[in-house]
């Protein structure tokens, strides 16, 4: 999805916020909305799924954390794999040739 498209949908959803509710300002977002976020957000976490029913507060704070710690987890994932992709680059273990592409893939 492009930005453009993300930016016209969160205007109408603005808008339609602030039609809803004149007593709140445009940029709150309402509690379906919160609540809708945090099923998408929870949906994307690989070991929340099985976790449901707890109380809506106690959910959507264990949600937070779990995220938290999943996105922990992929830096350091993240870290160790160019950890060993750099010991392997300065290794003889490839040819001159294989560093190469390597490098060419991840420019």
């Amino acid at each position: 999805m492009s930005s453009s498209s993300r930016r016209s949908r969160a205007r109408r959803a603005g808008s339609s916020l602030s039609s809803s509710s004149s007593s709140r300002p445009a940029s709150m977002i309402s509690e379906e909305q919160i609540s809708d976020l945090l099923s998408k957000l929870q949906a994307l976490l690989p070991e929340s799924q099985t976790h449901n029913g707890a109380h809506r507060g106690s959910a959507s704070t264990r949600v937070l954390q779990e995220t938290c710690s999943y996105i922990r987890s992929l830096h350091r994932e993240v870290d160790d794999l160019s950890e060993t992709l750099a010991a392997l680059l300065d290794s003889d273990a490839l040819t001159a040739d294989q560093a190469a592409v390597i490098r060419s893939l991840l420019m």
